[in-house]
């Protein structure tokens, strides 16, 4: 999974990759019956029918990045809007054009669901939003991050119900794609959801938090397709929400630029020379750089870029600090609040419901009765 050392392509679902510039001949398979065909020779046969497929100059969408590891494995990362038709299509001629040992998503194991859920269903579960969902969001995250989440979940809805399209095309394509090429690797690219929001809200001040709920909550611009495809240069979820919490700093630090650290983290794993398998012990171990496709959101790719040939430490922005004082008030304020409405709205239902119920003919009729009984 995320971040593993690729193994030989006999042990995985993953075909190691040969890049134009490898100084290794690729190895031919030897005529004969293919029923007969060593593990080796039937690897080479289908790296040979991948290499041919593989363009030396692939013909890349405008939005697709390439970057160069140091021991010469290619990282193509493609910038996508996440509610584009046109990022799947570009999603879709990358794989096609580089034929990849490694896709890498934007994506956490809390999100992998949305590969394998059709189009129709996602639109309708990105729609609803129960509350079931915030039952289970903050069970996920804790109550704080979990009612954040869910605001998050609502700006995603918003785009959704203006624009008719589910989100996470691109990454949908993606695992189609990947799935066509010979031992291709699929990963998961992206910090665990529930980190990122308790660092999030971990960053913010209680006022902070309740002026990022009061913006969250009052969303309500049209969008439209066309507002869609001029974010190809900056993806049009991350643009609204760095409109929003443009005024905290640390908010952007922990939701974006951390982010852009963790993305370049899987890429550059990903991205580490393959070794061929070999006929016996005997034979020299051959290794050959890989190639990488990343899909993020396009407002990643600028942090991504920076943060390439730096020296990257994940440990810190994986730790999820301990709740401030400030923290710890504001979720006792928020139970209190939730409580103390849940307990008036039972009251005021309480005696709405006494002052139907003792309207109705039947039970004036009953109290005339019981007043007439005690004065006798």
């Amino acid at each position: 999974m995320d971040g593993e050392e690729q193994q030989p392509p006999n042990e995985a679902n993953v075909e190691p990759v040969v890049s134009s510039e490898a100084s290794e001949p690729v190895p031919r398979v030897l005529s004969g019956d293919p029923q007969n065909l060593s593990d080796v020779d039937a690897f080479n046969l289908l790296l040979e029918m991948k290499l041919k497929r593989r363009r030396q100059q692939p013909n890349l969408p405008r939005t697709v990045t390439q970057l160069v590891a140091e021991d010469g494995s290619r990282v193509y990362v493609v910038g996508t809007a996440h509610f584009s038709d046109d990022s799947k299509r570009d999603v879709v001629k990358t794989i096609r054009e580089v034929q990849p040992d490694v896709v890498v998503v934007e994506l956490c194991q809390y999100r992998v669901s949305m590969l394998k859920m059709d189009e129709s269903t996602l639109l309708r579960e990105a729609q609803e939003l129960s509350l079931e969902k915030l039952q289970q969001a903050v069970r996920q995250n804790g109550l704080m991050s979990g009612l954040m989440q869910m605001l998050l979940l609502k700006v995603s809805a918003h785009i959704t119900e203006q624009l008719g399209m589910a989100p996470g095309g691109e990454f949908r394509e993606a695992f189609k794609e990947a799935s066509k090429v010979p031992f291709c690797k699929f990963h998961l690219g992206d910090r665990p959801i529930p980190v990122t929001f308790k660092r999030a809200i971990a960053a913010l001040s209680f006022w902070q938090k309740v002026r990022l709920a009061w913006g969250l909550c009052f969303l309500s611009d049209p969008i439209s397709k066309d507002d869609v495809e001029r974010c190809k240069q900056k993806d049009l979820l991350e643009q609204m929400m760095a409109e929003m919490i443009g005024e905290f700093p640390d908010l952007h630090r922990t939701i974006v630029s951390e982010r852009d650290v963790y993305l370049t983290y899987m890429l550059r794993q990903a991205a580490r020379r393959l070794e061929l398998p070999r006929a016996s012990d005997a034979e020299p171990r051959k290794c050959v750089p890989s190639v990488v496709v990343g899909v993020v959101g396009m407002g990643h790719v600028p942090g991504i870029e920076k943060n390439w040939s730096t020296d990257l430490n994940i440990q810190e922005i994986m730790t999820v600090p301990p709740p401030s004082v400030s923290s710890r008030v504001s979720r006792l304020a928020v139970k209190a609040a939730f409580f103390g409405l849940l307990g008036y709205s039972l009251y005021w239902m309480g005696r709405r419901t006494a002052s139907l119920v003792l309207s109705l003919p039947a039970a004036q009729y009953c109290l005339q009765r019981v007043t007439e009984a005690r004065h006798k």
